[in-house]
């Protein structure tokens, strides 16, 4: 273990002749610089690095009408609120249909305004500080413009206060506009962006939950019918690396669940599994003749009689 700045570190990794691997989390901006900076030294390598990363989600939850409110209004709250949303699998998007969302509101609302928000030394709290100031600065952002903006509603929490710490409130957006930028954006914290749509419509919300975002860590549906589910599962296939069906889209267990997503969250190599093990070893065959060939001639070579 090296400790120390990271640009002065990467500067001498990835110059070195001996460079042959690297394995990154974090944001998906400094990772295609890492990578690039690799392409361009890859004539200066003894060997041809392996890459892998983890780089960030923009994790989902979708409803469909046939599933319970109260599941999944826990599946929010829980997957969206736990360590303050700092989580790169935290649900920060959610799809609810028409029919369910007085009921899922009324349920998140109840348990949202129920949590204890406080010292993290206290474990009756369920919410504690931000990570940093800078964090704070930029989540209070995203709150203050949706406070401005049309399409948006602050419908949930929306506080913040850094006197004694960096706390921002569990908060959740109310959106009519599908694209709006908190349902793009990884904003790595505790802020949940709700787009409402009609129960008809639920084939077309499919598609919103794929096409909006460029990650594709993880994601949950809730859904009782089993038709919904399998067709779900696979309109989504490229949607979340880690796909949950009636659960909460955080939350995975080393060993049990291979952890990764592709598209813009990396290269979905699965931290925790033998799938990613085997990408730093170098495999080498060997054979062992225990009756050498003394001349050069196959039996083909032959002339025929």
């Amino acid at each position: 273990m090296v400790s120390g700045r990271a640009s002065k570190i990467t500067e001498v990794v990835l110059n070195h002749p001996e460079f042959a691997g690297l394995h990154y989390t974090g944001s998906t901006a400094v990772f295609q610089y890492l990578w690039k900076t690799i392409g361009n030294n890859i004539s200066n390598y003894k060997y041809y690095p392996r890459i892998v990363g983890e780089t960030g989600g923009k994790d989902f939850v979708w409803m469909h009408p046939s599933a319970d409110a109260a599941e999944v209004a826990t599946a929010l709250s829980r997957g969206a609120f736990e360590y303050q949303g700092q989580k790169c699998s935290a649900a920060s998007r959610a799809y609810i249909p028409r029919s369910k969302w007085d009921e899922v509101y009324k349920i998140l609302k109840e348990q949202v305004e129920s949590m204890k928000m406080g010292d993290p030394r206290d474990f009756s709290n369920f919410i504690t500080a931000v990570i940093s100031e800078a964090s704070f600065d930029k989540l209070a952002g995203y709150i203050d413009q949706a406070k401005k903006d049309e399409d948006v509603e602050v419908i949930i929490g929306g506080g913040y206060d850094k006197s004694k710490g960096y706390f921002i409130e569990p908060t959740v957006f109310l959106t009519t506009n599908p694209k709006y930028e908190t349902m793009v954006e990884e904003l790595f914290g505790p802020i949940l962006t709700i787009y409402v749509y009609d129960d008809e419509d639920w084939k077309e919300s499919l598609d919103l939950v794929d096409e909006t975002s460029p990650y594709g860590l993880t994601g949950a549906i809730f859904a009782k019918d089993r038709h919904v589910i399998d067709y779900a599962t696979k309109r989504l296939e490229q949607a979340a690396g880690n796909f949950y069906i009636n659960d909460k889209p955080t939350g995975a267990v080393v060993n049990q669940q291979p952890f990764g997503g592709a598209r813009a969250s990396g290269t979905n190599d699965k931290a925790g599994s033998m799938w990613n093990l085997i990408r730093w070893i170098s495999p080498r065959a060997i054979k062992e003749n225990f009756n050498p060939p003394k001349d050069y001639r196959y039996p083909f070579l032959g002339e025929d009689k």
